[in-house]
């Protein structure tokens, strides 16, 4: 009968440190990985695209009303508004809409515009992006800008308009009116035709 002598094998022992430091490795790296992933997908700070300030005050739906001497002299709507205290200016973007008063005030004009901007000190506005200016008395002014000073009530633009009137239709560069569009000077004209109303 033949002895079968098993050897008494102990199990080799773990070492808890060499086996730590490869997982502390790993965890390291992927945490790294998705902190890298992460940073890429940020949004920008505002709707507008302005990286380097944040506003000070932000609304939407909101109605700004414009006064002078106590008498209501427009009242400006937009989709979104960003104040910057710093630079003294508001921002407005996704439609905006303003209402003109004259010194009884009496409504002249309406404004529509997609984003524009106002100096909260002087009080002047600029509109961008397909403007438009519908007057009571029946004219409309189309441009893609348009700034309003308030020191001398007067909107004007250097770029392309067309005004239709209820006895004309002119093209052409530069524009200053009133806010009415009663009296108003194209600097110059490159086209005019006679409408039929």
């Amino acid at each position: 009968m033949q002895e079968l002598k098993v050897k008494n094998r102990q199990a080799p022992s773990l070492n808890f440190s060499t086996m730590i430091s490869p997982i502390i490795a790993l965890f390291t790296s992927f945490a790294l990985f998705l902190i890298g992933c992460e940073s890429k997908v940020k949004p920008p700070i505002t709707p507008l695209g302005i990286q380097q300030e944040a506003p000070t005050q932000e609304s939407w739906n909101t109605t700004i009303k414009f006064t002078d001497s106590g008498k209501v002299t427009g009242i400006l709507r937009a989709g979104y508004i960003a104040v910057f205290a710093e630079k003294n200016i508001t921002r407005l973007d996704s439609n905006i809409t303003d209402d003109f008063y004259d010194e009884n005030e009496y409504h002249t004009s309406i404004l529509t515009a997609r984003r524009g901007v106002v100096n909260d000190i002087t009080h002047d506005f600029e509109a961008h992006d397909d403007v438009v200016v519908v007057s009571d008395s029946g004219s409309t002014l189309q441009t893609q800008e348009l700034y309003w000073t308030n020191a001398t009530q007067k909107i004007h633009t250097p770029a392309y308009v067309e005004i239709t009137s209820p006895t004309e239709q002119i093209q052409g560069h530069g524009f200053e009116s009133d806010k009415s569009l009663k009296h108003y000077v194209i600097s110059k004209v490159t086209g005019k035709a006679k409408t039929n109303k």
